[in-house]
C-alpha cells in the first residue's frame, strides 16, 4: 500500500508541476516569447528547487523499478511527465537573456538539465528492458550508463554554481 500512496503523491507533484509550467503555453502571446529575469541568482535558485524535486522524485521512483515495487509501465508514465517538466524548464534558459556576467553559469545549468533529461530517458530505456525481460548484460550496461549520465549531470550543475558571479 506504501508503494501505490507514494506513486499518488509522487504523480500528483509531478501533475501540479506540469501543469504550472503549461500555464506558459496556454496564456496567448503576441509575439515571439521571451522569458525576461531580472534576479539572475533567484532565477538559478528557483530552477534549482524544481530541479531537485524532479531528481529526487525521479530518483525515488528509479530506486521502486529497481527494486520491483512500480511497474516498468508505471515507471515509464512517470518519467513521461517529468521529462515534460525539464523540458519545459530547458525551454525557459533557451528564451531567457541573462546578462553577459551571468550567461556561462545559465548555459551549464542549461547543460546539466539536459544530461538529467536524458538521465530520465536512459531510465526509461532502463524500464523498457525490464519490461520485455532484457538480458542481464544488457540491464547492467544501461544502469552504467545512467550512472554515467547522472554524473555528468550533477558535474554541470556544480559547475554552474562555481561560474556564479
Amino acid at each position: 500500500m506504501a508503494s501505490k500512496k507514494g506513486i499518488v503523491i509522487t504523480a500528483i507533484i509531478l501533475a501540479a508541476i506540469t501543469g504550472a509550467s503549461f500555464l506558459l503555453w496556454i496564456v496567448p502571446q503576441e509575439n515571439d516569447t521571451t522569458f525576461i529575469v531580472t534576479d539572475y541568482e533567484g532565477y538559478l535558485d528557483g530552477v534549482n528547487n524544481i530541479h531537485e524535486v524532479l531528481q529526487e522524485s525521479i530518483d525515488i521512483e528509479y530506486q521502486n523499478l529497481r527494486e520491483g515495487k512500480i511497474s516498468p509501465i508505471d515507471y515509464i508514465t512517470i518519467t513521461e511527465v517529468t521529462s515534460s517538466q525539464v523540458t519545459t524548464q530547458i525551454s525557459e534558459f533557451i528564451t531567457s537573456k541573462p546578462s553577459e556576467q551571468w550567461q556561462e553559469s545559465y548555459i551549464s545549468y542549461m547543460n546539466g538539465m539536459k544530461k538529467f533529461n536524458e538521465y530520465i530517458l536512459e531510465t526509461k530505456v532502463l524500464a523498457n528492458q525490464i519490461e520485455n525481460g532484457g538480458l542481464d548484460a544488457e540491464i547492467l550496461q544501461t544502469v552504467d550508463r545512467i550512472e554515467s549520465i547522472k554524473a555528468e549531470s550533477i558535474e554541470y550543475i556544480k559547475k554552474s554554481n562555481e561560474l556564479r558571479p
